[in-house]
């Protein structure tokens, strides 16, 4: 017989995924569909769930993606999905602001799958997402977090200061690089801009405290140099954030190997007391 808990699973379910997990359709607060998979840890126990977020024209199909949730399965159960505008999810990105009610609706489902703890790893976008979703008002009414961990975040918007960040912005203020993204990359793109403008990454980190909070970076990212992250860290206080600066790391999801994803994933379980 099914317990409470997947009991509960079921009920969102929808189809099954090639990777073998569950999938479901969660609907945002805001009202947008979005596509999402769990996969249980290796232990098969409900100690942690941990969500992945990933970066801008990602989705949950990326082999990136399914790299990181295989990785960080040994460390509990995985919850992975598409923001709103990437893959099949609804709506349009708005890269960055609205899609905190996207990662919102993934941790309570997990919360709902009857997990005692639920940890934020994002990437990218998806970093600055898990910041400002941990760092959020409280009046806001988002699910909790016990843990966070961003790896690649942006510091601050409107960066153009590497070239692929001016092609990023090209790729959202421009119709045809809205075009370029929709058609090349998969990403649809609101063509509005934010108004108003979402609070930062840095803005948000402050508010994380006393929430555990991990800040990864490498020394080769090729999007945002080393400030970035040393101002997340200098944002969260004394020993409000533990940064790691990787040798050799590029960005995001994509460069994460399976030793440092496995590493994220003992963090996690250190700081959160799952045993």
């Amino acid at each position: 017989m099914d317990t409470a808990a997947e009991a509960e699973d079921e009920r969102f379910r929808v189809s099954p995924l090639t990777s073998g997990g569950r999938s479901a359709v969660l609907l945002t607060s805001d009202g947008v569909p979005i596509e999402a998979e769990h996969l249980a840890g290796a232990g098969g126990g409900r100690d942690l769930a941990i969500v992945v977020a990933h970066g801008f024209s990602g989705a949950l199909e990326r082999p990136a993606v399914r790299r990181a949730a295989a990785a960080l399965r040994g460390s509990g159960g995985v919850l992975t999905f598409s923001f709103r505008g990437h893959g099949r999810s609804g709506g349009h990105s708005t890269v960055g602001d609205r899609e905190v009610l996207d990662l919102d609706a993934v941790v309570g489902w997990a919360r709902r799958l009857g997990y005692a703890r639920v940890a934020a790893v994002g990437f990218s976008m998806g970093a600055s997402v898990v910041l400002r979703h941990a760092g959020a008002d409280p009046e806001a009414g988002l699910y909790g977090v016990d843990a966070v961990v961003s790896v690649s975040s942006p510091a601050r918007w409107y960066y153009r200061g590497t070239a692929p960040m001016r092609r990023l912005h090209w790729a959202v203020t421009r119709p045809a690089g809205r075009l370029v993204s929709r058609v090349g990359l998969g990403t649809r793109i609101h063509p509005r801009g934010w108004d108003p403008v979402p609070r930062s990454p840095v803005e948000s980190v402050p508010f994380i405290v006393p929430t555990p909070l991990l800040i990864v970076h490498g020394d080769r990212d090729a999007y945002f140099p080393l400030d970035h992250p040393r101002s997340l860290a200098a944002a969260a206080g004394e020993d409000g954030a533990e940064l790691w600066i990787e040798h050799g790391f590029g960005h995001a999801e994509n460069a994460a190997d399976a030793a440092l994803l496995g590493r994220i994933g003992d963090w996690l379980t250190a700081r959160v007391g799952v045993r």
